[in-house]
């Protein structure tokens, strides 16, 4: 355990004062929704540099069989945009119905999520993600061969059960089976993912209909599932078993001792020298377990108030400010808007897979703060010409010119949450929290998150017929909140310290 940082050149200063760094916290990292994966990992130091290209193939499989898993989150979140209109002619479901066969898909992440760090503990972070394709495939078909609503939103909620648990189990496994110069790239590849599955489900469902579109979600966790007979455990969750079982039973523990070093030499590659990066992992472990255990109400401690403040808060204003409202009802939007639907996802499909790539880039490259606050002020026009499109719309003024404005402030919306308001949130978070706070943190602001989306999600239909112009003008300024909120207290967290952060963010806290 050394006084580098975890993800050497993303903090180059580990987010803690030098001297607390060996005990108790671990850096940020650099992709996604996820960076708390990241802190399991040590230094590789140069153990990298000795990897052989064989393991950089057993790496890369390992990866893609992973990722799709995000392909079927991704799926899963675009499927209800342009299914809308098919499943309510054919089944006959009301607004209310439809509106709950959409949203009951949080409830479901929110159930998986609260025991996916149990699960992955339990059965290992490969046994985790076949357990959830079976969910998902099992809500797939159920969607696909539904006569009612019953089975509709049972089928929805199964896949929700299987994305939260996904949500929280294929960023980890990536970062621990990644050497260190490869594990910021590789987990972006998650969000990435991601990104493909919802736009490709809006362009795929443009041109079939519902029940076909939901057995083609199928297809990516069948991939999943026979991709795991031929992937490793991560040899982290290996090493945690072995530490346990050094006090149970002798046998085991050898066992686990070799199964470990197996795994992490075809990743490092035959010629590697993994000696070094194995004690590391129990060293790690072995100081990990030597903290107090952490409980929930830790994290309400005085000295977590701000870290709690910002990260609670930024995924508040993050749901709140629209984001699933627009991605399960993109379609509907358009058409309530006089575009035609088909055209409008497309767009936002040819938008939506750059803006996000340039999003990881950047991600690595600039500062946390800056970039969220040009992506926020995005996000914020964008609804606002929503708003303004729809206003306009009511006032029968400049009629051929109101639904390519709602396009642009779609597209603009889109564009500007996939470069930095998505995932950023989730980089902070997991940088202002000491690590053996991260795991209860992660959770807390997972379960938040989603409850907003659930909120957002079933609300959004009957926001429309409210006041279509009201929904995206509140949308808008719930975006502008957000502006003052990462101005006036989220701090920039690359390269700092938590002391460095805490003095900035408040003084008279930072002495307490």
């Amino acid at each position: 355990m050394g006084g580098k940082s975890i993800e050497e050149g993303e903090l180059s200063t580990p987010l803690v004062a030098k001297e607390e760094h060996h005990q108790l916290y671990g850096s940020g990292t650099s992709s996604g929704d996820h960076a708390y994966a990241n802190t399991t990992g040590c230094d590789d130091g140069g153990e990298s540099q000795s990897g052989s290209s064989s393991a950089i193939v057993v790496v890369v499989l390992s990866t893609l069989v992973a990722v799709s898993s995000s392909y079927v989150f991704g799926t899963t979140v675009g499927y209800s945009s342009p299914t809308q209109s098919g499943i309510m002619d054919d089944l006959g479901l009301t607004v209310a119905e439809y509106s709950l066969f959409v949203s009951i898909l949080t409830i479901g992440a929110m159930i998986g999520a609260i025991v996916s760090g149990q699960i992955a503990g339990y059965i290992g972070r490969r046994g985790t993600m076949g357990f959830s394709e079976i969910f998902c495939l099992a809500g797939w078909l159920a969607i696909a061969f539904s006569k009612g609503a019953w089975w509709l939103d049972l089928g929805r909620l199964l896949v929700g059960c299987g994305i939260g648990l996904l949500s929280y189990v294929v960023p980890i496994y990536i970062a621990e089976i990644t050497p260190k110069n490869l594990r910021g790239g590789f987990t972006a590849v998650h969000q990435l993912m991601i990104c493909y599955g919802v736009s490709l489900t809006y362009l795929i469902g443009a041109f079939v209909n519902w029940r076909t579109l939901a057995l083609i979600g199928t297809i990516p966790c069948l991939v999943q599932l026979l991709g795991l007979f031929f992937i490793l455990e991560s040899p982290r969750w290996l090493a945690i078993l072995l530490i346990i079982a050094f006090s149970i039973i002798s046998q085991a523990k050898i066992g686990r001792k070799k199964e470990c070093e197996a795994a992490l030499q075809h990743l490092r590659g035959q010629n590697a020298d993994i000696t070094p990066k194995a004690t590391e992992i129990r060293e790690y472990i072995e100081t990990l377990q030597r903290l107090s255990e952490a409980r929930i109400l830790n994290l309400f401690q005085w000295k977590y108030v701000h870290s709690l403040i910002v990260g609670v808060g930024l995924m508040v204003l993050q749901q709140f400010g629209g984001v699933n409202g627009i991605a399960f009802y993109a379609s509907a939007i358009f058409v309530t808007a006089g575009f035609l639907g088909s055209i409008g996802t497309i767009a936002m499909v040819i938008v939506q897979i750059p803006m996000t790539a340039l999003g990881v880039i950047l991600m690595d490259k600039s500062r946390r703060r800056p970039l969220l606050l040009v992506s926020t002020v995005g996000t914020c026009i964008g609804c606002l010409l929503v708003g303004l499109s729809f206003f306009l719309q009511d006032l029968q003024t400049w009629t051929k010119t109101t639904p390519i404005l709602a396009l642009v402030g779609v597209l603009v919306y889109t564009g500007s949450f996939s470069l930095g308001t998505g995932g950023i949130p989730w980089v902070i978070m997991s940088e202002i929290f000491p690590i053996n706070m991260k795991g209860l943190a992660k959770s807390l602001v997972t379960l938040v998150s989603w409850l907003g989306s659930w909120i957002v999600s079933f609300a959004f239909n009957f926001l429309m017929d409210w006041s279509s112009v009201g929904t995206f003008l509140t949308f808008s300024s719930i975006c502008g909140s957000t502006i003052l909120f990462v101005a006036k207290l989220v701090p920039e967290t690359k390269g700092r310290t938590l002391e460095e952060f805490k003095v900035s963010l408040n003084p008279f806290l930072a002495k307490k």
